[in-house]
């Protein structure tokens, strides 16, 4: 198994994106604790993974919470005896569907402000802990948003450059202490998709269909990433056959956009 004897923290871990990643890795051997605000949502993901036959913990935090996060991931390592992984996956609460001229400027900031935040209070809590052994990954998910123009999507493209951007930055201060930090890249995940959508840029909005092959038509392998893909892909990256990336990410995007 890939990851087995490794302590791995999901943060957003009742989320789809979160769920996926926390049932691959305790499929690979990891022991999984999972972290977010609705305690009863983690334990519905936590009782799925612990009857698959997977080690899982669970824990209300608010990743915005300096202390909390701080006070959880020295938890952790108490207990466990270390943190391996960390993958954030917290949602940022973007708004769609307004062309900037029009969008408030709180609704456009609020995705910016809150994945910087997560991403910075989650990434140090952990880290610390993994300097001291000398070891660990730090994740974090982007999407095909970050490289591509598209018109009503307020702040998602900004927020996903700048995550991408703070872990280039965490990961050339960690990486000589043997911490790398890579992120995923993929396209709009399919399974997450609502029934009705904003048009982004195509008048009278679309459908949940309408909005999966406008995507579809812009990749190369004409179909969108799976969250089975996404999974899979994030517990290679955290295992030693990833142990040679860092600052960089997997791209999924399906061709969407190319590597250069």
């Amino acid at each position: 198994m890939l990851l087995e004897g490794k302590n791995a923290v999901i943060y957003g871990g009742a989320g789809p994106v979160g769920r996926a990643v926390a049932a691959a890795f305790a499929r690979e051997g990891a022991r999984v604790f999972l972290a977010g605000r609705t305690l009863a949502a983690l334990d519905e993901v936590a009782g799925q993974i612990a009857g698959a036959g997977g080690a899982v913990a669970t824990a209300s935090v608010d990743t915005l919470d300096e202390r909390a996060v701080d006070e959880h991931a020295d938890a952790v390592a108490a207990e466990a005896g270390g943190i391996d992984v960390a993958f954030n996956a917290i949602g940022h609460g973007d708004v769609h569907g307004a062309p900037l001229l029009e969008m408030p400027y709180e609704d456009f900031a609020r995705p910016i402000v809150t994945a910087m935040r997560s991403q910075f209070l989650t990434t140090r809590a952990v880290a610390r802990h993994m300097i001291r052994q000398g070891s660990g990954v730090v994740m974090a998910i982007t999407a095909a948003t970050a490289r591509l123009s598209i018109p009503e999507v307020g702040g998602t493209g900004v927020t996903f450059d700048a995550i991408e951007s703070q872990c280039r930055q965490w990961a050339c201060e960690l990486g000589r202490r043997g911490v790398r930090v890579v992120w995923i890249q993929t396209t709009g995940l399919p399974e997450t998709l609502a029934e009705v959508h904003p048009g982004y840029g195509i008048e009278g909005g679309m459908t949940r269909d309408e909005l999966i092959a406008w995507m579809r038509g812009s990749t190369m392998l004409d179909r969108l990433t799976t969250l089975a893909e996404l999974g899979n892909a994030a517990a290679v990256m955290a295992s030693d056959h990833g142990s040679a990336m860092t600052a960089t990410s997997a791209n999924l995007t399906c061709g969407q956009v190319p590597s250069r």
